[in-house]
């Protein structure tokens, strides 16, 4: 074999390196969950207004799974039980409550309850940063993590001044974010992990 054919032999072999490890990445990617779809593997995640729930009774042809929104005021509503109150409730609290309601209608029932979107569970970022909006979090998010969402502040931002608005059951109320002190290790307390409905102001 002269050395022509031998640079052609190696470079064939190295298309065929290289197409399988495409493959192979390409394969990982599809087989990758979604990122909505780790939600239903977080055991402690609170189901929230306007996320989407895939419920279903298995084995059941009259009830299979089915995908619904939580209303604005944390509802649904399932065959047989009527209204179910979901929001502030986990995924398992909602599947044990309505297994129990079945319990009334159908023998033995094994309800599934999964969060398959959660876009619900948004908070904002106004004011002077990059890309000022709703962020979904998921997964949870703390001010810090928001703020690169947004794209960090712009040229005008007063980084020092940042505050998060919370709404709560005694009314709004407001923490400060100093971002030099947080990013310097100082203070890390500031670096609150965010609730659904959180509004984060740059000024």
């Amino acid at each position: 074999m002269n050395m022509r054919e031998r640079t052609g032999a190696v470079l064939l072999a190295l298309s065929a390196v290289f197409f399988s490890l495409g493959a192979a990445t390409s394969a990982a990617a599809a087989e990758a969950p979604t990122g909505p779809a780790l939600v239903a593997t977080q055991t402690d995640y609170k189901i929230h207004a306007g996320d989407s729930l895939l419920v279903g009774v298995y084995d059941d042809p009259k009830m299979p799974p089915m995908t619904v929104t939580v209303t604005p005021d944390g509802k649904f509503s399932f065959p047989l039980i009527g209204i179910i109150v979901a929001g502030g409730k986990t995924p398992e609290q909602v599947r044990v409550e309505m297994e129990t309601k079945l319990r009334k209608y159908v023998s033995e029932p094994v309800v599934t309850c999964s969060v398959v979107e959660a876009k619900g569970n948004v908070a904002y970022v106004i004011g002077q940063v990059a890309k000022p909006g709703a962020i979904v979090m998921n997964p949870a998010l703390n001010v810090l993590q928001a703020l690169s969402v947004a794209g960090g502040g712009n040229a005008y931002a007063k980084l020092d001044s940042v505050i998060v608005i919370r709404n709560t059951a005694s009314g709004q109320k407001t923490m400060n974010f100093h971002y030099s002190q947080v990013s310097s290790g100082k203070n890390l307390e500031q670096n609150v992990q965010l609730e659904s409905g959180d509004v984060v102001v740059v000024p």
